[in-house]
Formats: structure tokens, sequence, C-alpha cells
């Protein structure tokens, strides 16, 4: 028989994950090792919200809270010499005397032209100005550019200087100087009436005599006899007499702006008269 060979192949071994280790405590069992390719990430701490919130997200939102607000109604009360057409342009009331007028017509009366000193008128302001700074314009929807903010000064800086050139104003000690200072107090009065209507109706009248007076008609026979360059019988006279004239009735310029008065409150302007009224 052949010799006994050296070279058997040795019997492989079963692959094993697992490897027994022998230690002082006994076997442990090295479990086996996960790859990498299947290893589950730890899920994300949940986000924390932040405890403070950004001064700009706590501030209140202004924008809204800080739109004009209307002012309440002013109160004025009437002063001698003063007129609604006076009034509105002080107050800057939209729509003038006649708006001024359509809001008061109860305690101001059926006549827009004759207002009585101490009697007290509603205005209605504007809205509240903002207060200034660039927040509040910016919050406010902004204000009006630099270019109209010169504007109203400059309007502001040339209404005294169109005052005293008012006021400075001299009339002649004549018929035509007459009837041009009661155009003008007309004007402010939001009386209507003209040159050409005033001076045909004196000439009519009274020829331009600011002394005349009738003693004859049934004015006179009543007791309250036509006087002055538009025949104006006293009643009438006191009636619509225009504060900051004379009260005399013959006084020139009382006396044609107590007539126009009257004609505009009757025929709706003196133009409109063309004989007795």
């Amino acid at each position: 028989m052949p010799a006994q060979g050296k070279h058997r192949r040795p019997k492989s071994l079963p692959s094993i994950r697992g490897l027994a280790a022998v230690t002082t405590g006994g076997a442990v069992l090295a479990l086996p090792v996960i790859g990498a390719t299947t290893a589950a990430a730890a899920p994300a701490p949940a986000a924390v919200p932040h405890q403070g919130t950004p001064a700009a997200a706590a501030a209140p939102a202004n924008s809204a809270a800080k739109s004009a607000v209307k002012a309440a109604p002013a109160q004025h009360s009437v002063a001698s010499g003063e007129t609604l057409s006076k009034i509105a342009r002080e107050y800057s009331v939209s729509g003038g005397w006649k708006k001024l007028y359509e809001g008061n017509r109860k305690v101001v009366g059926g006549n827009p032209h004759l207002i009585h000193p101490g009697v007290t008128l509603t205005i209605t302001a504007k809205a509240a100005a903002p207060s200034g700074d660039t927040a509040d314009k910016a919050a406010t929807g902004g204000a009006r550019g630099a270019s109209a903010e010169r504007a109203d000064r400059s309007e502001r800086a040339a209404a005294p200087v169109a005052q005293a050139a008012e006021k400075a104003t001299t009339y002649s000690d004549d018929l035509d100087g007459w009837i041009r200072e009661s155009l003008a107090i007309m004007a402010e009065r939001g009386i209507p009436g003209s040159y050409e209507g005033i001076h045909r109706n004196i000439l009519r009248e009274s020829s331009g005599n600011p002394n005349a007076i009738n003693n004859w008609d049934s004015n006179a026979v009543k007791g309250t006899p036509s006087k002055g360059l538009l025949q104006v019988i006293d009643p009438t006279f006191q009636a619509y007499h225009v504060p900051g004239t004379s009260t005399d009735s013959y006084d020139p310029v009382a006396n044609i702006t107590a007539a126009c008065n009257y004609a505009a409150d009757r025929y709706g302007s003196i133009d409109n008269v063309f004989g007795a009224y």
C-alpha cells in the first residue's frame, strides 16, 4: 500500500458571522457588523421655536392705528362785521360760504347774507394732520411733497399781504367811489350785483343824491319815507343792513349795500330790478 501522504486536504470551515471569544468572565458573542449602507440616521431634533419675538414682529402695526382722524366740528361765534364768505375762507371750508350756510341754515335763517353777531356756527374741520415725524408720515400713507408744503407756506405768507392791500384800498367820495366800495363789501358778503345794475337804479331812484327823500308816496303817508341813493325805507334798511357799514340809512355805501341785499333776497339781484321795488 502506498505510504500515507501528508498532503491531506484540510476540511474547510463553514463561514460564520459570529465569533466566540473567551474571556475570564466567560464566552461573549460578537455581533455581526452592520454595514454603513444600512445604518439609519438619527432623527433630527425638532426645531425649537425662538423664545424671543423679533422687535419688528412684536411691535403693533402702527400704520392702521395712526391713520388721520377727523377733528370734532369747530364752533365759531360770529363777530361784528364778519360774513359767511369771510369765515369760510378763514377755515378753508370746502364749498365756500354756500357749504357753510347749508350746515348752519337753522341758526342763520333764510338770508345767508344777513348773519347776526353772537350766532354760533358749526364748522366741520379737516382731517387732523399727521404728527410730522418720518415714521408717522410713512404710516399715514406719506406726507405731501416738499413742493406742496412750500406752496402752502407761500400761500400763508401771502395772505396777510393780500389782506393788508385790501384794507389799504381807498375809494373816491362820489357816486363812482360809493358804488365800487359797496361792490367790494357785497363781494365779501356774497351779495350779487353789478356796477351797471346799481348805477342804473340809483339814477332812476335818486339821480345820485345820497340825501334824497320821498315825502309824498304811500310809504311817506305811513311815516316811513324812502331815503338815500336807492330810496330805502327804514324798516327795510334795518332788516337788510349789512354789518360793518353805517347804521345811517343816508350813508351812501350803507344805503347801496342794504338795498342790494334786499333786492338779492326778493329779486335775485339788483340787476333784475328795472322799476319800483
